[in-house]
């Protein structure tokens, strides 16, 4: 149970009214935030941890992780579902699998991000990794796991991250079996994506129909989980809204029934600018996307935002994440979210770096335990050398994550150039 004393730092707690505090140190006691004090206290008995004035504030919160990928741009499109039955082929390949995993979920510890909510994963992976970290195991973030997603015939990751449900009763019954490894949530694949429409104006498809819906978030409620739902449609979003879902991943431009929705339901918005942004906005040449994807690409970048902009107009909340490993979305990028929430939505940089951390933990229900630089909180922090209000690019520098009282000096990830040349341009 190691003890330490974070000194000469300037501390930002992560609420949405943040300002830089000096003069302050910042005492923990194992997992445990004990004490924020004058920079006078005494810390005998602590060991010192010299900031030499960097910024420290909570550990990032990344609400759309997807661990089996990392976001590698790729010349020509691959067959998830021919690489998710030959990865589980056999035990020795299953182990393969699972290392790769965890080697991403370090990575978004390395880059500041001491929570991620997994949702689409395969198998149970998600949940073993978990338990993993929480065992000492492996080193990682805190993971909010959801294992296998609920899809249908022909609907977004079937057969890949998501079983296949082909009626009411079987989408219940996969939610059945998907807790039989005790996830933390429900994924649901309600509508299509970029890439499942076949003409312009297509994305977001209708697949899963109501009744699928319902029966699947009737039965994780009545299990104690909370459902989230990709869906990239304004059909698709009321669709969901009204069976139960919890939280809209992506989301679509909202109409006033929506909103009216979102707030009867007490649903959250989860904001994932950045996987649609290359299909949007990127020259063909580089994404390698067709006319039609790139089309369909900017109708949903478009809807997603929309939908973060209206809903924050209506006092909705709205959180953030990645949708790693989605083309040119890696697992050490959360920064660029948080930076494209600020250009595209109008939010200001504090607004961002409140959504990122405890604005994410409320929305998941994890505020009482991370999210924020307060006294019974776990200690989760990450230490920038400039300060991310000013410039949230400062967030691509880290100086120190600590997850659960454990400390990381000079966090390194390894790069990948095509996507550092290519998304700095829309930054």
């Amino acid at each position: 149970m190691m003890k330490y004393a974070y000194v000469n730092g300037i501390v930002l707690d992560g609420t949405m009214e943040m300002e830089p505090k000096t003069d302050m140190v910042v005492l923990t006691n194992g997992e445990r935030i004990e004490k924020i004090a004058p920079k006078d206290t005494d810390v005998s008995g602590y060991e010192r941890i010299d900031l030499g004035g960097h910024y420290l504030m909570p550990g990032l919160i990344n609400l759309h992780v997807h661990l089996p990928a990392d976001g590698k741009p790729k010349n020509k499109p691959t067959d998830p579902r021919k690489m998710v039955k030959l990865i589980t082929s056999n035990a020795l390949l299953c182990k393969v699998g699972i290392a790769l995993c965890e080697k991403y979920a370090r990575t978004q510890l390395m880059s500041g991000v001491t929570t991620i909510r997994t949702v689409g994963g395969v198998l149970g992976w998600d949940s073993l990794i978990r338990d993993r970290v929480r065992a000492g195991k492996t080193t990682g973030p805190r993971i909010l796991a959801a294992n296998m997603a609920v899809s249908v015939p022909g609907g977004h990751m079937a057969g890949s991250l998501a079983y296949e449900a082909k009626s009411a009763d079987e989408a219940r019954n996969y939610v059945r079996e998907i807790a039989k490894d005790s996830p933390d949530l429900i994924k649901l694949m309600i509508t299509g994506g970029v890439l499942d429409a076949k003409a312009k104006g297509e994305p977001g498809e209708l697949k899963m129909p109501a009744g699928y819906v319902k029966a699947a978030c009737d039965e994780a409620h009545r299990l104690g989980y909370h459902v989230a739902a990709h869906v990239e449609s304004p059909e698709g979003v009321r669709v969901a809204l009204e069976n139960g879902v919890d939280t809209i991943e992506h989301g679509a431009k909202p109409d006033e029934e929506i909103l009216r929705l979102f707030k009867e339901k007490g649903a959250a918005h989860v904001t994932t600018l950045s996987p649609a942004l290359p299909y949007a906005l990127f020259d063909r040449s580089v994404s390698k996307a067709t006319e039609v994807e790139q089309y369909n690409g900017n109708v949903v970048f478009e809807g997603i935002r929309d939908c973060a902009v209206a809903c924050l107009e209506h006092g909705i909340p709205v959180g953030l994440g990645t949708d790693t490993g989605c083309t040119y979305v890696t697992h050490y990028d959360m920064w660029r979210e948080m930076q494209l929430f600020y250009k595209y939505c109008g939010v200001t940089r504090k607004f961002a770096l409140y959504s990122a951390t405890l604005g994410n933990a409320k929305i998941v229900g994890i505020d009482k335990e991370t999210g924020s630089i307060e006294a019974g909180k776990c200690a989760d922090f990450v230490v920038t050398r400039k300060n991310p209000l000013e410039d949230l690019t400062a967030l691509r520098d880290i100086s120190m994550v600590v997850a659960r009282g454990k400390v990381i000096r000079d966090p390194k990830v390894k790069k990948m150039p095509e996507v550092e040349r290519e998304m700095d341009k829309f930054m």
